[in-house]
């Protein structure tokens, strides 16, 4: 780790097989915790090549307990987390929204390390169990449309360093990578990312795989589309800029998207908007966001007509019988 560290000190690059390397040396526990440490803060001050991601991606995924969910064709709808906003679990929220839309979704999930509460501390609050099979999975697919991935069980390389990022408290560059290391590499993806920086690296790495996908930031910081704000997508076909004034929902406050001081809180605030006694701020930005991911499974729909399919499933109760159904399996 010194020759590495003198390497980021005279602020170089690491080329994407030297990442790979360090990373997985990492998650093997070859080096100490103040060790670790000190390398993710590095990152925090200088910033990340697309090589290093490359890299520390490559590490992860080739420790990973790969996952063949092809024949669903499946969304995964994730953020970075990271923009410190603490707004509630949207797109868990809208992951079950899709599903029930009819879109089969690949949700892949973590506890919250740079928030109170992340997918899966709602999700087993709410007394989802989490499979630890392909098998298990795939009859969550097909008996609820959606199946839950808790990144534990399929990304050793993440559980090596959770504590370490625990105690940091800060977003790491892990957070960068939690949405490019689904273990079931679905077809589809719509990306919530904190730093607009970012969404030419996934933009890069996602063309390079031919996946379909959209990429989403809000203009005042979110990592995900918040309607306070105008915001900015990427996908296959090009970039896009949305004004919120659009969407007929002004005056959406930070403050209208809290996400509660603890689990409990945000599992209450997250049934409540399942149930459809959501404030017209939450179920917009749900719908919004829904609409974006359906949009990229369906490039043919127009943005109106997303939401419409959106709301339907959040209004009409289906999103809710999605989540129904999973616990039941549960």
């Amino acid at each position: 780790m010194t020759e590495i560290f003198k390497q980021l000190y005279q602020q170089q690059y690491l080329s994407r097989l030297q990442a790979r390397d360090v990373l997985l040396a990492i998650t093997q526990g070859k080096y100490e915790a103040v060790e670790v440490a000190a390398f993710l803060s590095i990152f925090n001050m200088r910033g990340i090549s697309i090589d290093e991601l490359k890299g520390f991606r490559d590490a992860l995924l080739s420790v990973c307990r790969a996952l063949d969910l092809s024949a669903y064709n499946a969304i995964d709808v994730c953020g970075t987390g990271g923009d410190g906003k603490h707004t509630f679990n949207i797109s868990t929220l809208s992951a079950f929204v899709i599903a029930g839309s009819g879109v089969p979704v690949a949700k892949h999930g973590n506890y919250g390390v740079s928030s109170v509460s992340g997918s899966s501390n709602v999700m087993e609050y709410l007394g989802i169990s989490f499979q630890q099979s392909e098998a298990g999975l795939k009859r969550q697919l097909d008996e609820a449309n959606i199946c839950f991935i808790h990144a534990p069980y399929f990304n050793p390389g993440m559980k090596a360093v959770a504590a370490i990022r625990k105690q940091l408290g800060f977003k790491t560059f892990f957070n960068m990578l939690g949405p490019l290391i689904n273990p079931a590499q679905p077809k589809y993806q719509l990306v919530g990312l904190y730093d607009p920086g970012l969404m030419r690296m996934y933009q890069y790495i996602f063309q390079d795989e031919g996946k379909q996908f959209t990429l989403v930031h809000s203009l005042d910081g979110y990592d995900e589309v918040a309607l306070t704000a105008d915001f900015k997508c990427v996908r296959n076909s090009g970039e896009h800029y949305y004004s919120i004034g659009e969407f007929g929902t002004p005056g959406i406050k930070a403050g209208d998207l809290y996400g509660g001081n603890s689990v409990a809180e945000a599992a209450i605030i997250f049934m409540n908007i399942l149930k459809g006694k959501g404030t017209v701020a939450q179920n917009e930005v749900v719908i919004i966001n829904s609409a974006l991911a359906i949009q990229t499974v369906e490039p043919g729909l127009d943005l109106e007509a997303a939401k419409s399919i959106a709301r339907l499933s959040l209004e009409g109760g289906h999103a809710l019988y999605q989540f129904n159904q999973l616990k039941k399996i549960s």
